[in-house]
This record gives C-alpha cells, sequence and structure tokens, in this order.
C-alpha cells in the first residue's frame, strides 16, 4: 500500500510540474495580429482574407475609412472592391478615398468643384503658353529677316555701293536741271521786264 500511495504522489506531482510548462507553451504562441482601420472602425473582428486590410492601415485606416463608410457605406464598397482586380483595387481605394473627403467638404459639387478649378487652371496655361509661343515665333522671323539682309550686304557690296551712287547722281542732276530751269525763267522775265521799260 505505501508503494502505491508512493506511485500516486510521484504521478501528481508529475502532473503539477507538468501545468506551468503548458502554460508556458500556451503564452509563447502567436499573438493575435491588430485589426484593420476599417474593422476597427466598424468595432469588428478582422478576418483573414479581409478586403478592407490591404488598404485601410491599422494606424491611419480609420480615420479614412470613417469618410468613406458616411459616404458610400462599407458594404457597398465591399462589394465594389471585389467586382475590381486585385491589381488595381489600390487605386480604386484611393479614388473612392478621394471622393468621399471632398464630398465632406462640398457636399453639393464634391470633387467636381475641383475638376472644374483645375480645368479652368489648364484652359489659362494654355491660352498663356499659345501667347509665348506666338511672341517666340515672331522674334525667330524677325531674328531671320536681320540675318538675311546682313547676309545679302556681305555677298553684294558693290552693287549696294553702286545703288548708293546711282541714287546720289541722280539726284546731282535734278538739282543741276532745276537750278538751269529757275535761270532761264528768271532772265526771261527780266527781258521782258526791260521790254515793258522801254
Amino acid at each position: 500500500m505505501a508503494d502505491a500511495l508512493g506511485d500516486g504522489r510521484r504521478r501528481g506531482t508529475g502532473k503539477r510540474a507538468a501545468a506551468p510548462l503548458a502554460d508556458a507553451t500556451a503564452g509563447s504562441g502567436p499573438t493575435p495580429a491588430a485589426p484593420c482601420g476599417a474593422c476597427k472602425f466598424l468595432r469588428r473582428k478582422c478576418i483573414s482574407g479581409c478586403i478592407f486590410a490591404p488598404h485601410f492601415g491599422s494606424d491611419q485606416g480609420a480615420a479614412r475609412f470613417a469618410a468613406v463608410h458616411k459616404v458610400f457605406g462599407a458594404s457597398n464598397v465591399s462589394k465594389l472592391l471585389l467586382h475590381i482586380p486585385v491589381n488595381r483595387r489600390h487605386d480604386a481605394v484611393v479614388t473612392i478615398s478621394y471622393e468621399a473627403q471632398a464630398r465632406l467638404s462640398d457636399p453639393v459639387y464634391g470633387c467636381v468643384s475641383t475638376i472644374l478649378a483645375l480645368q479652368q487652371q489648364v484652359a489659362s496655361l494654355q491660352a498663356e503658353l499659345a501667347m509665348v509661343q506666338s511672341q517666340l515665333m515672331g522674334g525667330r522671323l524677325a531674328a531671320a529677316n536681320a540675318y538675311n539682309n546682313l547676309h545679302q550686304q556681305q555677298l553684294h557690296p558693290a552693287y549696294s555701293n553702286n545703288s548708293a551712287a546711282s541714287n546720289n547722281n541722280n539726284l546731282t542732276m535734278s538739282m543741276s536741271v532745276g537750278l538751269i530751269h529757275n535761270n532761264n525763267n528768271m532772265s526771261s522775265g527780266a527781258t521782258t521786264f526791260n521790254s515793258n521799260l522801254e
């Protein structure tokens, strides 16, 4: 009987000794991952394969998802993302988040007001660019004309000098003819005056 009690004590000791080891093993297991921002906002457990987890992080995702949920609704966004290819879901989430923020800022026009402002800015810049291009083209034409004139003067300097001399000779001849004509008129006038006196 003493042997049976000794065996029982040894067995009990073994169970009590194994219990802390089991607790230590359970405590060293993987800690549960933090929920994504969407599940944190919705106060639900973030399951494996959550469609919002890759796009709404745990830190700032809750604030972003709050605007999306208020404007579009979590279920609608979830259905929309399911119909979009995986490689394009990030762009879709960025667009949805921007539209939600714009709608909260401007409930009437939303992101349309931003689009109109950007379109007006583009039109203004295009008009300014066209004006600058026109001025640049005019400057290039003026520079080309000046270069052509200078090149022609360098190629034909004798022709330019002869033309200038010919113009001077014509001017001198015209002035001489005019003086002779005036002298003849004065002579004829004097003769007529003398005849009248006689």
